[in-house]
């Protein structure tokens, strides 16, 4: 049977079909979907853990126990799943364990473009890397063939085109893989310096026989063509030589650590200008230099962004005039939805004038106009910590109109850490916990304070508030996000203590399924004077009409009011929306 497949989901077939057990994630995109598909197969474990770090550990824990298991997250997630990758890289498997890493270059939806490879070079684990839906299937059943065989973790890389592009995928049947037995190894698998220092050895031995019995099929393969110009590439990028320059030899690279050294050899050997077409860092084309093999790669396509086919014809083949359909089309930045409960919070914070430190969520979008109150972004629960830096640099006095902001989510995520850590250190400063009821950001997935897990299935729910208290903060206040009067009045108390506070500001995202909106708000043309202080919120479903007075697109409109409480005439009105 066949079906066309994103990319995420072909990845999640391949798991499935190679007998994986257990499967443990944090949402982030371009990942996510990896997960949702797993979850709909009733013979694997699969969930939500809070960050990467525990995802990593818990596929860790079912691999030495003696099953197939894998997590994923996308790049800058690999960051906090680095601890325990790194030294499990050392320790090796007992069942096949993936990690599956979602790069993003072009920077769709992330902080940087972190390239995993580099990551994976530093931790010793092997990287395979397909290049479309069918490969990223099989792939994922050899990674977890190659995890058993050469006793090690597998990184399989993923691009944000390949995850979200579709392709016509062969679906087989699973493979019951049998449990092998629990196996008390204190020598490999307690990493003292002492046992440490014998499994590095092992770790490089390990490449060195998979650098050397890799090298064909069907992790690596040459195609001869037009042998004047050859291309080394890999993943998504091998589809754009083929779609750009169909009739060039390509060296096709499923295995990226370690390199085949003598396959790049030999194809170098047998092309007469030999480009290297990777995106973001060079780590094949230094490589393939330090082997005293010339080669063309960085000093014409870029280090930064999304390659292309279009990028190859004005590099390679000099066709500087050629641009790609609707590239002229005017940009669309992204901005929080109708409705926005983040957009209440922001419009009282930027009318008390505080500084705004903030976190990865949809509520980064404040940070742009016409919003414009957050004024800087890390990672994932750096806000508590850099408030916390802030107030440790300058003092309490000075902390007094900061603040920082951060999502439910992301604060289960890694700002419970930074907010022990400002409570232990008798920090002053006011944070307030966007709770919105979800992981907005990445589609409305669950999380350990939302009621419900991966599956779906009803799951214990943490409170943030009585969190906060176990924590050690005594003053933790929740109140409405639109709810402007009161959370003015909470605001102006809470940034004036000599002490930390926590303020939770509740309601549920626009867009959460079952979020039903009874009021919509309406236009009196009459009344409107057509001031625009009403679109200064940002809400895109406000514009002006043709006389210039306020315009509200009622598809769109979410009725929270916000518009109206900004206009100063009674010209907007907020009324019940009667369903017929």
């Amino acid at each position: 049977m066949k079906k066309l497949m994103l990319g995420n989901e072909a990845i999640a077939r391949g798991a499935y079909e190679a007998g994986v057990k257990v499967s443990a994630a944090y949402p982030g995109t371009p990942s996510t979907e990896i997960s949702e598909t797993l979850a709909k197969y009733g013979e694997v474990y699969a969930e939500w853990a809070p960050n990467e770090k525990v995802a990593a550990e818990v596929a860790i824990g079912a691999s030495i126990s003696g099953v197939r298991s894998m997590c994923c997250m996308k790049h800058v997630g690999l960051n906090v799943a680095a601890d325990p990758l790194f030294t499990f890289s050392y320790t090796g498997v007992r069942g096949g364990m993936v990690a599956v890493v979602a790069d993003d270059p072009g920077l769709y939806s992330s902080q940087n473009e972190q390239d995993t490879r580099l990551i994976a070079r530093a931790a010793m684990i092997p990287v395979i890397e397909p290049s479309d839906s069918a490969e990223a299937k099989e792939f994922m059943k050899l990674a977890f063939d190659l995890s058993e065989k050469y006793d090690t973790p597998i990184i399989l890389r993923t691009t944000t085109r390949l995850s979200h592009s579709q392709g016509i995928v062969e679906l087989e049947d699973r493979k019951e893989v049998e449990d092998k037995p629990y196996e008390k190894r204190i020598d490999k698998f307690v990493m003292m310096p002492g046992m440490a220092k014998k499994r590095h050895l092992i770790v490089e031995q390990r490449l060195n026989e998979m650098a050397a019995n890799e090298c064909g099929a069907p992790l690596n393969r040459i195609e001869y063509g037009d042998k004047k110009i050859g291309f080394i590439t890999s993943g998504i990028a091998y589809q754009y030589v083929k779609e750009a320059m169909p009739e060039a030899s390509v060296l096709k690279l499923g295995l990226l650590n370690p390199l085949p050294v003598k396959l790049i050899e030999e194809f170098a050997a047998n092309v007469e200008t030999l480009y290297v077409f990777e995106e973001l860092e060079p780590l094949v084309e230094e490589k393939v230099k330090s082997l005293g093999i010339k080669c063309i790669g960085k000093e014409i396509f870029t280090r930064q962004g999304e390659y292309s086919a279009n990028l190859i014809r004005k590099a390679v083949l000099g066709k500087a005039d050629y641009e790609a359909p609707m590239a002229d089309l005017p940009a669309r930045p992204p901005v929080l939805c109708p409705g926005c409960p983040h957009r209440s919070v922001f419009s009282v914070m930027k009318k008390l004038k505080l500084h705004v430190i903030g976190d990865i969520g949809c509520y980064t979008l404040g940070a742009v106009p016409p919003v414009s109150v957050i004024e800087t972004t890390i990672c994932m629960g750096s806000s508590i910590s850099t408030l916390h830096g802030v107030e440790k640099a300058k003092g309490k006095d000075y902390i007094k109109n900061w603040v920082c902001v951060i999502g439910d989510s992301t604060f289960l995520h890694t700002g419970v850490n930074s907010l022990i850590n400002s409570a232990y250190n008798e920090s002053t400063g006011t944070v307030v916990i966007l709770d919105n009821s979800t992981t907005g950001m990445t589609g409305h997935q669950d999380h350990a304070a939302t009621g419900k897990n991966l599956k779906g299935d009803i799951a214990p729910a943490i409170g943030l508030e009585n969190l906060c208290r176990a924590i050690g903060v005594k003053n933790v206040r929740s109140v409405s996000a639109f709810d402007r009067e009161a959370l003015t009045v909470v605001l102006k108390e809470e940034t004036q203590r000599e002490e930390l506070s926590v303020i939770i500001c509740k309601a549920p995202c626009a867009l959460l399924k079952g979020n039903v909106f009874k009021e919509k708000v309406f236009v009196n043309a009459e009344k409107c004077v057509g001031c625009g202080a009403c679109i200064a919120c940002g809400c895109p479903a406000l514009s002006k009409d043709e006389n210039g007075k306020a315009k509200i697109n009622p598809e769109m409109c979410n009725g929270c009011g916000l518009c109206a409480s900004n206009c100063h005439f009674g010209a907007l009105e907020k009324r019940e929306v009667v369903k017929k």
